[in-house]
């Protein structure tokens, strides 16, 4: 099965389960559906951070700071967090992701989707699936600040990171 293939909860403004829908379908007609955002740190404290391969459905070969992916119908946000936080890290044995908050991202242009943002610590080597990841490393904060104005960004984990930054500073 293709990842287009994939079948996700349809939901509405306030995340409530409206339809299902396969994921390519719900791309293409720009339903509302479910994503997690997972900010990796290694043991230093430093973030993961990679490049996207040019054959994702979504935002290909731009840079993200967050592991994550679409919630699979019936799944649970947690449950979608540790999935794919191990399935793109690579690892198994990943403590569960800690939930900080929730936002609907909409980008005005047919991309919408309730996002969970989640933070883990991974102590583990990671192996990331080269089917999704072209290039990785972990990085200090201050440079990923400094990569921000000269790498391509998916605009959706740019969102989530600035939400998580005000987030974090009203602590």
């Amino acid at each position: 099965m293709s990842s287009a293939d994939e079948i996700l909860d349809i939901v509405d403004e306030n995340d409530n389960v409206v339809s299902q829908s396969p994921r390519g379908a719900a791309y293409a007609e720009g339903l509302r559906h479910r994503c997690v955002f997972v900010q990796a740190r290694d043991a230093a404290g430093r973030l993961f951070v990679h490049r996207r391969t040019d054959t994702k459905l979504v935002f290909p070969s731009l840079h993200d700071m967050f592991v994550g992916g679409v919630v699979g119908a019936g799944e649970s946000y947690d449950d979608a967090a540790l999935r794919e936080a191990e399935e793109e890290l690579g690892v198994s044995g990943l403590p569960r992701p800690e939930f900080l908050f929730k936002f609907l991202y909409d980008d005005g242009a047919g991309h919408t989707w309730w996002s969970a943002v989640y933070e883990v610590r991974c102590e583990l080597p990671v192996s990331p699936q080269v089917e999704e990841v072209a290039w990785h490393d972990f990085l200090p904060e201050d440079e990923v600040e400094l990569r921000l104005r000269d790498w391509e960004w998916v605009p959706d984990g740019l969102a989530a990171y600035e939400r998580l930054k005000a987030y974090r500073s009203m602590g």
